[in-house]
């Protein structure tokens, strides 16, 4: 029969156990360096391993956002520059295309001496389905009066000033419903009367009416003003044909013009503030 184990000795075993375990970490220490701080430093080092990752990851955030930053400045400095590039192209081509016009001007002055022109620029284009108006930024200060025709740098009849003020007039174009401007067939010299037209507007065109039963006009010939009456200069270049059609009583004739200019896509434009009377 075996004897019960004794409490006491399980105790006492117990004791000793810890006793050199206590004593077997104590040596270690003892070993490398001072009993505390080896203890503080072995507490401490799951701290520091945590603080040193959360310390990295806060440096990689802020250069990341720094870059962030300095590339969003960069790329804002570029978009400038872009900006700034474009704008100066548009003044280029804008200087380029005004000076094709300034070349075409002069030819033209050589070709029609007897007209003196005024350059002014388009501030606002008025266009319904029943008018069709400019307002340009020279007015009686430039010379600009009610009745001067206004075209384009080769002589293509834009409309006429209706209204001047100061330093603005309206011109109201060849398009508008009410325009009414003596014309010639220039291929055979007819008379007729290039009429706006509303129901033709919406399609840039207008009317030449007055032409009689039998006109001597076809498709494809050039209409140009008359001058006659000595109120518009002659010459000056209004369309080409498009079509003849019976008019609405039946009996007479007209034609469907096509202006030379678009005048939707014009920026500049020319006033001939004076002409003189050619024989």
């Amino acid at each position: 029969m075996k004897r019960p184990i004794n409490k006491y000795w399980i105790i006492l075993l117990a004791i000793a156990t810890a006793v050199a375990v206590i004593l077997s970490v104590m040596t270690y220490f003892s070993t490398t360096s001072a009993v505390m701080p080896n203890i503080a430093g072995f507490i401490a080092s799951p701290f520091r391993a945590a603080s040193a990752s959360v310390s990295e990851t806060w440096g990689s955030w802020i250069a990341y956002l720094t870059e962030f930053d300095a590339l969003k400045a960069e790329n804002e400095e570029l978009k400038l520059r872009i900006s700034e590039m474009e704008e100066d192209v548009r003044h280029a081509v804008a200087d380029r295309e005004e000076n094709i016009r300034l070349r075409s001007l002069l030819d033209l002055r050589e070709q029609r001496r007897e007209l003196n022109f005024e350059s002014a620029r388009i501030l606002v284009q008025d266009a319904s389905n029943w008018s069709s108006m400019l307002t340009i930024n020279k007015g009686t200060m430039h010379d600009v009066a009610a009745g001067d025709c206004v075209v384009t740098e080769t002589g293509d009849l834009i409309g006429v000033v209706t209204e001047a003020g100061l330093n603005w007039s309206r011109v109201r174009t060849i398009l508008d419903s009410e325009s009414s401007i003596g014309a010639l067939v220039f291929r055979s010299g007819a008379s007729a009367v290039a009429l706006g037209d509303f129901s033709l507007m919406s399609d840039g065109c207008l009317s030449l009416g007055y032409l009689g039963t039998d006109p001597d006009l076809v498709s494809g010939d050039l209409i140009v003003t008359s001058g006659l009456g000595e109120y518009y200069p002659s010459q000056l270049v209004i369309g080409y044909v498009e079509e003849v059609r019976p008019g609405d009583d039946g009996m007479s004739q007209i034609a469907i013009v096509r202006p030379e200019v678009d005048i939707g896509s014009l920026t500049q434009v020319f006033v001939i503030t004076d002409f003189d009377i050619s024989d």
